[in-house]
């Protein structure tokens, strides 16, 4: 990774954007397209090697641990880790997109609360310091839905990152993965 030290900001500044108002975290899509358009650009994962965000917090963090990294498992690497991941995120937009489109239409009203991997409730509410009431609740539902995602997907890249090497989450990346398979066509 370039020396970019300080890009886990952007990581930490998206969550935090959170509890200023959820519906800031529709930037966070910016994280799901800029990789493919520097793919597009050098043909080569910019984006990966050098300024995502996220891959800067989970080795940041691990320079807080003292015992040293295990190996990431070869499943991870070269097994269907990396599938699974792909087919978690995958469903879980469908679902968002699903779900945010029966709001629009207004046959079912909207989850303004945090979920863990899509599906699991947090009993707490996110503090929001503004609101914007022309805001329409289909965005509310896509946003909290949407940060959900982010939230889950950064947790599990944590917890990977110390247990074993801290970049272990970049291995079953959705993003990452459909990258490799871009680079794949274009080569």
């Amino acid at each position: 990774m370039r020396n970019h030290k300080y890009l886990f900001l952007i990581t930490l500044f998206y969550f935090a954007m959170g509890f200023v108002n959820i519906n800031l975290s529709l930037f966070g899509l910016a994280c799901m397209f800029f990789p493919f358009i520097l793919l597009l650009k050098n043909k080569k994962k910019t984006w990966c090697q050098g300024y995502c965000p996220r891959a800067n917090l989970y080795t940041s963090c691990a320079k807080l641990k003292k015992d040293p990294s295990r190996k990431t498992p070869q499943f991870f690497i070269y097994g269907n880790m990396k599938l699974i991941m792909l087919s978690y995120f995958g469903i879980s937009l469908f679902f968002i997109i699903m779900t945010t489109l029966r709001v629009a239409n207004n046959l079912m009203v909207p989850m303004e609360y945090l979920r863990f991997f899509i599906i699991i409730p947090i009993p707490l509410e996110l503090p929001q310091l503004l609101t914007f009431s022309t805001i329409a609740p289909w965005i509310t539902h896509l946003s909290y839905r949407f940060y959900s995602l982010m939230m889950t997907s950064t947790i599990l890249g944590l917890i990977l990152g110390l247990v074993y090497k801290p970049r272990t989450w970049c291995t079953i990346c959705p993003i990452a993965t459909i990258s490799d398979k871009l680079l794949e066509k274009v080569r």
